[in-house]
């Protein structure tokens, strides 16, 4: 088994915040001084009164620790969607499960022209 594929079956640990340190434009974790990924999604339509209230995680893919927590992003701020390239069945599945979310995300940051967020 690689190194990829050890630590992809590593189970991801929901905390409710970690630290995090800034050096050279970039959060680092107080812990393990991997760089933090962050991502920012829209749950509800556009249409919806609460369009503005988006779900945020940020994660540390050398602990395996991530938090998740309601944001506010202004209805005029576009947001990338990492998983508009998907087919629908592989969304939806990615939609309904934050740790499969996660484990797609951080396999976006290994290639370094898709980046997924912050």
């Amino acid at each position: 088994m690689g190194m990829r594929e050890a630590r992809a079956a590593e189970q991801w640990r929901k905390v409710g915040t970690f630290g995090t340190i800034t050096e050279g434009g970039q959060r680092l974790c107080t812990i393990c001084g991997t760089r933090v990924h962050s991502y920012q999604y829209r749950f509800h339509p556009p249409e919806s009164s609460l369009f503005e209230r988006c779900i945020g995680l940020a994660w540390c893919a050398g602990c395996r620790v991530y938090c998740g927590s309601m944001v506010h992003v202004s209805r005029e701020t576009v947001l990338e969607d990492a998983l508009a390239s998907l087919p629908r069945d592989r969304c939806e599945h990615l939609q309904r499960s934050e740790t499969a979310l996660l484990d797609y995300l951080d396999s976006r940051t290994h290639d370094s022209s898709a980046q997924p967020g912050r």
